[in-house]
């Protein structure tokens, strides 16, 4: 049997771990129209001991992909991540490749880190060429021959779901998430293509709106606890 105390208690923890999981809802909704952004969600299970807990999962599945004008945009058809590294080295992944070229000519992110181990694209080139595979080929002319520039890789981890969100819609390494592998011989590369997000504006939206309703009801439930535990407290001193 519960004590008025122990239903005030988990009537406000669940009421958090709503707001928690309002929260990521919100934060999709916020990102459905960042490049490759993956949904995430906060499943929620109720205890033995009747509080709500929760665990963070990251939906990985593909997103859409739209066709651009740009040559620098890229998109992964599948599964994988492009490597990049930052002006002090660090490594890190992601997958939207909406890319340009930096100052000294090398393909870089948004923010400037160089996308995989350096590929410098001639800025006097008639137009330069990523394949399916990642090799990045330029032309002098339209009759001329291509030239190898270098090669875009794509990795893969054991669980990527262990992978750290960064900055930049970036992600980093961990111990759950294993070593990046290199992938060889695929034709993941869609050139003039952007991976959009995987977010579902009317699955988030109408989540939003059932968790609105869930919030208001503890909210209202914690106002008739305190009312009884008022009561209670009047009795005594009564």
């Amino acid at each position: 049997m519960y004590t008025i105390q122990g239903m005030i208690r988990k009537s406000i923890n669940n009421t958090f771990s709503q707001w928690e999981r309002l929260g990521y809802v919100a934060n999709n909704l916020v990102n459905m129209n960042t490049n490759a952004y993956k949904n995430v969600r906060f499943e929620q299970m109720m205890g033995e001991d009747g509080y709500l807990k929760g665990a963070i999962r990251t939906d990985y599945s593909q997103g859409s992909i739209r066709i651009t004008s740009n040559p620098y945009d890229v998109a992964i058809n599948g599964q994988g991540f492009i490597p990049v590294v930052s002006p002090s080295g660090e490594v890190q992944y992601t997958r939207d490749g909406a890319f340009k070229q930096g100052k000294d000519g090398y393909l870089v992110t948004n923010d400037d880190w160089i996308v995989g181990e350096g590929i410098k694209i001639p800025t006097n080139c008639y137009k330069f060429e990523i394949k399916p595979n990642g090799d990045v080929v330029s032309f002098d002319s339209s009759q001329a021959t291509e030239k190898y520039l270098g090669n875009i890789p794509l990795v893969r981890f054991a669980c990527p779901e262990g992978l750290k969100q960064a900055d930049m819609n970036r992600l980093s390494a961990t111990d759950e998430s294993g070593e990046a592998v290199l992938v060889k011989d695929h034709d993941c590369f869609k050139q003039h293509n952007i991976e959009i997000s995987n977010t579902n504006v009317y699955n988030s939206t109408s989540e939003m709106l059932r968790l609105n309703a869930s919030m208001l009801a503890s909210t209202q439930m914690l106002k008739v606890i305190d009312d009884m535990y008022n009561k209670a407290i009047n009795i005594r001193e009564g």
